[in-house]
């Protein structure tokens, strides 16, 4: 894609903040915005059968926050997706973008390699947690997103590695002694 191409589509999209503690979307509407972060954290959570918040996803800097299935689908969203920090970032909604996808083949490409790159994050994700240990887990994150980590409260992270506030402190703790330590 050339510099003016990226920037004839950049136009399409429209800034938007999202203050702290905002929501992006309510489980139960349909997702109709495309967010993308340039800075702050959203998180996607849902609640369990026994009520309790699951938090399902955390988005960053460069990544795109959305609940894929209810946007794509048009359906109602089994999730919520709320600012945890003060956000920055530019939207699109689901009928620009689909105008977009059909109008410029450049688009649909990148399109493309982002939902791929996302699936592949998804995929990693999910064998992460069927298959690693959770000190695998969390030094994955830490790696790979070390701002979520610092911003992130405790009981968002654990439930995001899907363990306990008090087993995620003990890796953190593990962690500040270093590779000694494990």
């Amino acid at each position: 894609m050339t510099a003016a191409q990226a920037a004839d589509i950049a136009a399409g999209f429209s800034f938007r903040l999202l203050d702290r503690h905002e929501y992006l979307l309510r489980a139960g509407t349909v997702s109709n915005e495309y967010f993308f972060l340039d800075s702050g954290i959203v998180r996607a959570f849902a609640y369990n059968a026994d009520g309790q918040e699951v938090t399902t996803g955390l988005y960053s800097a460069g990544q795109v926050a959305l609940e894929v299935s209810s946007f794509f689908n048009r359906t109602p969203s089994p999730e919520y997706l709320q600012a945890l920090t003060d956000c920055r970032g530019w939207f699109i909604t689901y009928a620009q973008l689909n105008g977009l996808f059909h109008a410029r083949p450049e688009f649909r490409e990148f399109g493309r390699s982002l939902l791929v790159r996302e699936l592949m994050r998804l995929k990693t994700r999910l064998l992460g947690l069927a298959l690693d240990p959770a000190a695998v887990r969390y030094e994955a994150l830490r790696q790979a997103s070390p701002e979520i980590l610092q911003q992130v409260p405790l009981k968002y992270l654990a439930s995001y590695l899907g363990i306990t506030d008090s087993s995620l402190s003990r890796l953190r703790a593990a962690a500040a002694k270093g590779p000694e330590a494990g």
